[in-house]
């Protein structure tokens, strides 16, 4: 049987990334109790880091957006693999912290997150709201210019 969140990715049209190796020494994913960390993801594009630069100097706040989805992308395809292939276990996206490259003068770090928070919405709904925090850097691992981490709660 097909999970809801599952179907709900097919109705969008969504194909979830393979869960991407972590670069350190470090594990892609923690359980505790009923909350879920998810590490930080990278935008990966054709099996290699995608948007290298930052805000501001290579990239607009569109295209930012955009990285911020794929990020958010990889952050449920590390989800999917921590609870066994079954999203429907996820209860609430408690967290989103979206880390921008960005230039000094650069200002509009939450509509790049955006691209990370309306996806979480348009795949778990009303669970899917959650706090959030966007954080400008002068950089990010590989020279991305996103990065995304998340807290779920699991049943």
């Amino acid at each position: 049987m097909v999970s809801r969140i599952d179907a709900r990715l097919t109705e969008l049209g969504i194909e979830l990334p393979v869960a991407n190796t972590p670069a350190g020494n470090y594990v892609p994913f923690v359980r505790s109790g009923n909350l879920l960390f998810v590490s930080g993801q990278i935008p990966v594009v054709d099996g290699k880091p995608g948007f290298i630069g930052h805000l501001g100097a290579d990239f607009d706040v569109e295209e930012g957006a955009a990285a911020a989805r794929i990020c958010a992308l990889s952050v449920i395809a590390q989800a999917k693999v921590a609870l066994n292939g079954n999203l429907d276990r996820i209860t609430r996206v408690v967290k989103l912290t979206g880390f921008v490259a960005a230039t000094r003068d650069f200002k509009a770090h939450p509509s790049v997150v955006n691209g990370a928070s309306d996806l979480m919405a348009e795949v778990f709904g009303t669970a899917g709201a959650h706090a959030r925090a966007a954080v400008g850097m002068s950089s990010l691992p590989a020279g991305v210019a996103v990065e995304v981490e998340a807290i779920f709660e699991v049943a």
